[in-house]
């Protein structure tokens, strides 16, 4: 398999856990490539706890004071 570019792109998979917790997955790296695996149940809720989190933090990015002084409006 040709290994992916150096900008990192997220991969999805939906696989069946087997017997003894086990999955498998064919993944398009190098072998001996290190990755990190992010592991969620595939359950309506499962992202609820990131997606707040996520969103809990918008206020601070969106304000008056640095959006006049990365568009450089001096109003």
């Amino acid at each position: 398999m040709s290994e992916i570019a150096s900008n990192p792109t997220p991969l999805r998979y939906e696989v069946e856990v087997q017997a003894q917790g086990h999955i498998e997955l064919q993944v398009p790296f190098a072998t001996g490539r290190k990755v990190i695996v992010l592991v969620l149940p595939d359950e309506p809720d499962s992202l609820a706890d990131l997606v707040a989190a996520a969103s809990s933090s918008l206020g601070f990015w969106n304000n008056e004071i640095d959006d006049a002084e990365f568009c450089g409006d001096t109003e």
